[in-house]
């Protein structure tokens, strides 16, 4: 999954590289049909497994470990392919037991499994006709590893789906093509389309016909045109017509779901399915030395987020080379599992919130009933100290509310911006508590997706109102809430914040900040097709101390625009925590 930071580029731009060109042949089955990703629409939460032989080495190499290493260390440390090849005997998998990764997924609250037949080092889970470097053949298991997992994924009531890497392939002679084309090892050579003819498209069809996945999950289109994707399409459409498979096949092929990877988009995907796929820690494959864990809160918020916006949660375990699973991940998958037994209805079969701008103090779901009326799941991540929240521009009044976690109702009444919640006592959950409210007809949201000026002319915006932009190594975290909260953790250089707002005239513009920081940054602050301004950030005294900084003046269109804050790349070592921004007219 994750690559290099020196490759994250190549990664970024793949799906431009395929979305321009032409088609090869349609997809499979047309995308999006409703019968067909019905079950996918309303599973909303599935379990990733990267497992293979990179578990051996954990990130270490010739005593070196490898920040960057897991499922990626072969091609990072440019390990020779009889080297690689002789950690076989040491991936043993002689604790795995596939009931117990099923009864885990089911336990918390998944729906579905997706394990990684194929990674980009080429080695199979299972006994594979079209080439030895599989684990039967080469590895101390030797054992199909997929069918067991298969069979007891479905025996929980689950469904199965096979990762593959079809685009690289770091042992089969003439694999590995990531547009760099990249060989440390003569071993490598050989031809790309020889090696996607006799190895990768023949065990995509053993993987289909032998173990029939619900979805077949594809990595890295890089270097696969049109005509390298048909005999992929043709497998599907002949062996396995009502797969869902995402969008990372190649050229032409659009497949069913985006995928977002290690960050949530900021608006989703209105309308079309999306699934975002993110480690616990900070790397898909096993590494001993990988103890930055997510907190249960996290992962339970970004829960809440992705299916607030009407995508899936695609949650990584990285099994060690005996099979176990770390404890960490189990733990952390348990709490979560108990969170869902409670507020799993807020989850599952719901759409997104109708909310076209982020709520300060949490997420909505919502589903339609059949008997007219609409529900809406308040996911309360910060529990207000007065117990009121504003459902804002909401006119109609709920016939019932009540809270997920605990007995007793919830009142709600109209306020001048919306219906004001009322909330008893304290948070039934520390982390996220859910709040049901049954509407007996259609719930009319006509809030702006964008901030207006107030009237002093002010246009001002807390963390709710912006879009962060991360990447595939992370994403900013938001702590606190309402006008308190922030966002901080802003470590990459290629990551951005956006705000979206809508100016009565053109002019110029006063942008400031309410910033705190630890070290000196420089932000690029502009719109598009207008020159940016250059500001600096100074260091403040302490993590709870927070100063309003000047940005600069910004000319703007008198329309919707966007402002961007992007990082100075030269020099740039982290930016500033931010809990306010302003706009303010100078003419």
């Amino acid at each position: 999954m994750k690559p290099p930071l020196r490759l994250l580029l190549v990664l970024a731009l793949s799906p431009l590289l395929y979305a321009q060109s032409p088609a090869a042949s349609p997809p499979a089955s047309p995308a999006n049909d409703g019968a067909r990703t019905a079950w996918f629409r309303e599973a909303r939460f599935g379990m990733f497994v990267h497992w293979g032989i990179y578990a051996v080495p954990a990130g270490e190499w010739n005593g070196r470990y490898h920040t960057q290493g897991g499922e990626w260390l072969q091609r990072i440390a440019s390990i020779p392919i009889a080297d690689y090849k002789a950690l076989g005997p040491k991936f043993t998998a002689d604790h795995y037991d596939p009931k117990a990764w099923a009864a885990l997924a089911r336990e918390a609250g998944m729906k579905y499994v997706v394990i990684t037949a194929k990674h980009h080092d080429g080695l199979a889970l299972y006994d594979s006709a079209a080439s030895d470097w599989n684990v039967v053949k080469a590895t101390a298991a030797g054992r199909d590893l997929l069918a067991p997992l298969a069979a007891a994924v479905r025996a929980e009531g689950l469904r199965f789906g096979a990762y593959y890497s079809q685009s690289q392939d770091w042992t089969n002679p003439g694999g590995g093509n990531y547009g760099d084309a990249k060989r440390w090892d003569p071993a490598q050579l050989g031809d790309y389309d020889t090696y996607l003819k006799n190895v990768a498209v023949p065990q995509v069809r053993e993987i289909l016909s032998s173990y029939h996945p619900d979805i077949i999950w594809w990595d890295t289109p890089v270097g696969m045109t049109p005509e390298r994707v048909k005999p992929f399409a043709d497998a599907l459409a002949e062996l396995a017509p009502d797969i869902i498979s995402n969008n990372r096949l190649g050229q032409g092929f659009k497949g069913d779901t985006k995928t977002p990877e290690q960050h949530i988009p900021p608006r989703g995907y209105p309308g079309e399915l999306f699934e975002v796929c993110m480690t616990m820690n900070n790397t898909w494959g096993y590494k001993t030395k990988d103890t930055d864990w997510k907190s249960v809160r996290q992962l339970l918020q970004h829960l809440s987020d992705i299916s607030s916006k009407g995508g899936n949660f695609l949650l990584n375990v990285g099994p060690d080379a005996s099979g176990q699973i770390p404890a960490a991940s189990v733990e952390r998958l348990q709490a979560v599992g108990r969170w869902m037994k409670v507020n799993g209805e807020a989850i599952y079969a719901t759409e997104a919130g109708p909310f076209p701008r982020r709520l300060p103090w949490g997420r909505v779901t919502q589903k339609r009933r059949e008997d007219g009326g609409v529900t809406l799941y308040l996911h309360v991540w910060e529990w207000p100290a007065d117990g009121r929240i504003l459902l804002p521009t909401v006119r109609e009044i709920p016939s019932a509310g009540r809270l997920l976690a605990l007995s007793g109702e919830v009142s709600a009444e109209p306020a001048s911006d919306g219906l004001q919640v009322r909330l008893p006592g304290a948070a039934p959950d520390a982390d996220v508590s859910v709040v049901r409210l049954d509407f007996p007809g259609p719930v009319n949201v006509t809030q702006f997706a964008y901030t207006l000026p107030g009237s002093d002319g002010r246009i001002e915006m807390g963390v709710a109102d912006a879009d962060f932009h991360g990447g595939a190594e992370g994403n900013f975290v938001i702590t606190g809430s309402g006008a308190d909260a922030y966002a901080a953790g802003w470590k990459q250089a290629s990551w951005s914040i956006d705000y979206t707002v809508r100016v009565p005239k053109a002019g110029r513009w006063r942008v400031s900040a309410e910033v705190g920081a630890d070290q000196r940054a420089k932000i690029s602050v502009g719109v598009k097709q207008k020159p940016p301004v250059i500001a600096d950030i100074a260091v403040t005294k302490s993590d709870r101390e927070w100063t309003v900084v000047d940005l600069g003046e910004i000319e703007f269109p008198a329309k919707e625009i966007t402002l961007e804050l992007k990082p100075v790349r030269e020099g740039w070592q982290g930016g500033p925590r931010l809990r306010r921004l302003w706009l303010t007219p100078v003419n």
